[in-house]
C-alpha cells in the first residue's frame, strides 16, 4: 500500500477503537487482546495524531483495562522491545516502578550486584524520570554510584554473564526506545496507563534456560494481572512483592506478603515477618525531608536524594549496618529463596549478610563501573 492508504488504515482502526472505549461509564465497550496491540502499535510507532493516542491510553485507564486490553498492549510493547539472551542459565529480572522512590531511600538499586555476589546473575532496568510519582529512580541512584546507566542491551548482557560481574542495569531509552519518546504524552495526560503496569514486563535481558521476576505492588488487584501478565511475556518464575513504595523491598516494620509462581503456574500466596530474615523491625531510611507533613514537604530533590540513595547504598555494600543493608538482606533473600538456591528465606538471608560482610556484593559492583 501507498502511505496514504496506510495512513487512512490506521486513522480508521483508531477511530474505531476509540469510539467503543471512550463512550462513557455505561456504553464504553472492551476490545480484544489483538486490536489493542494494533491500537498500542499505532501510539508506539507515532503513527496517529498524538491526541488520539492520549485519548486511547487515558480511555482505557478510565474505564478500567481488561486481561486482554492489558495483554495487547504489553504485546505492543515486547514487540518493540531491543532485548538479548545472557549467556547464563538463569537470571534474575528486577522491575522497580519505573517512577521511582518519594519517600524512601531505595537500596533496590544494589540488590543485583548482591544476588550476584551469591550466584544469581541479576539485571534491573528503568527510566531517568517518570509520573506520576517523579521518584528517585534506579538510574539515577546507579549512576550517582558510578555505575554505567547507558549500555547497549548486547553489552548489558554480556555483563550479566561474566562470571566476575553478574548484574547490569539496562534503560529504557535503549532498550525500547519507543516507548521512551512517550514520556511526555504520559506526562500530559496525568493518570496511570496501561503502559505504567506492563512496562516493566518488557524484559530486556533473559537467561539461557529460565528468566525469573521480582517486581512489587501497592493495590490488592495486582498480583493477579502482574502474575497473568509475567506468564504471557515469558517468565518462568514471578515473585510479586507487596512492598515500599510499590517496590521490591519488603516492609522492615510488619507483616507483609508476596504473591510467586513457577514454571509458569498458578500463583500462590506468602506471608512474610521481618523474623524470618533474622532482622528486627524497623522503618526503612527515609529520603532527605521527606519527614515533614505533607502541605509543609518542600518539592523534592532529586538529584541530593540520589545522591544520598547512592552513598547509603555503597556503604551497605561495604558492611555498613542500617535500613539499607536490611533491606538488601530482605529482598536478596526473597529473590534467592524463590529462584531455588535456599531452602528457607533465613538461610539465603545469612548468605546475602555474608556477601555484604565479605565484600563480594562490593566487588561485583565495582567490576561493573
Amino acid at each position: 500500500m501507498s502511505d496514504a492508504p496506510a495512513a487512512a488504515a490506521d486513522a480508521a482502526l483508531m477511530r474505531s477503537i476509540i469510539q467503543r472505549i471512550a463512550t462513557g461509564p455505561e456504553l464504553s465497550k472492551d476490545i480484544s487482546r489483538e486490536e489493542a496491540r494494533a491500537g498500542m502499535r499505532l501510539v508506539l510507532e507515532g503513527r496517529v495524531d498524538p491526541v488520539q493516542a492520549g485519548i486511547f491510553l487515558i480511555a482505557l485507564r478510565m474505564k478500567r483495562e481488561t486481561d486482554d486490553e492489558n495483554l495487547g498492549v504489553l504485546d505492543a510493547v515486547r514487540d518493540a522491545t531491543r532485548d538479548a539472551t545472557a549467556d547464563a542459565d538463569e537470571v534474575m529480572d528486577i522491575a522497580d516502578p519505573y517512577d521511582g522512590y518519594a519517600r524512601t531511600l531505595p537500596a533496590a538499586p544494589f540488590l543485583a550486584p548482591v544476588l550476584a555476589a551469591c550466584g544469581l546473575p541479576a539485571v534491573s532496568h528503568g527510566v531517568e524520570r517518570m509520573g506520576p510519582k517523579y521518584g528517585v529512580t534506579h538510574r539515577q541512584v546507579l549512576r550517582a554510584a558510578g555505575a554505567p546507566v547507558e549500555l547497549p542491551v548486547a553489552e548489558a548482557a554480556a555483563r550479566v554473564a561474566d562470571a566476575a560481574i553478574g548484574w547490569s542495569y539496562v534503560d529504557q531509552r535503549v532498550f525500547c526506545p519507543k516507548l521512551h519518546d512517550l514520556a511526555r504524552l504520559r506526562s500530559l495526560i496525568v493518570k496511570r496507563p496501561a503502559i505504567t503496569t506492563v512496562e516493566v514486563l518488557a524484559g530486556p535481558i533473559r537467561g539461557r534456560r529460565r528468566t525469573h521476576l521480582i517486581t512489587g505492588y501497592v493495590h490488592k488487584a495486582y498480583p493477579r494481572i502482574y502474575a497473568l501478565l509475567a506468564r504471557a511475556a515469558g517468565f518462568d518464575s514471578a515473585l510479586i512483592v507487596r512492598g515500599v513504595e510499590g517496590g521490591v523491598i519488603p516492609s522492615l516494620r510488619a507483616s507483609g506478603k508476596a504473591f510467586h509462581y513457577h514454571d509458569r503456574g498458578v500463583e500462590a500466596e506468602l506471608d512474610l515477618v521481618p523474623a524470618d530474615f533474622g532482622i528486627d523491625p524497623l522503618r526503612g531510611a527515609p529520603l532527605p525531608g521527606s519527614g515533614a507533613q505533607e502541605e509543609d514537604r518542600p518539592p523534592l530533590d532529586v538529584e541530593a536524594s540520589a545522591a544520598a540513595a547512592a552513598e547509603a547504598g555503597l556503604a551497605a555494600l561495604e558492611g555498613a549496618a542500617g535500613p539499607v543493608r536490611d533491606s538488601l538482606v530482605c529482598a536478596a533473600a526473597l529473590a534467592l529463596r524463590h529462584a531455588g538456591r535456599f531452602e528457607t528465606l533465613r538461610a539465603a538471608a545469612d548468605a546475602a549478610r555474608a556477601a555484604l560482610d565479605n565484600g563480594a556484593a562490593r566487588n561485583r559492583f565495582r567490576s561493573n563501573r
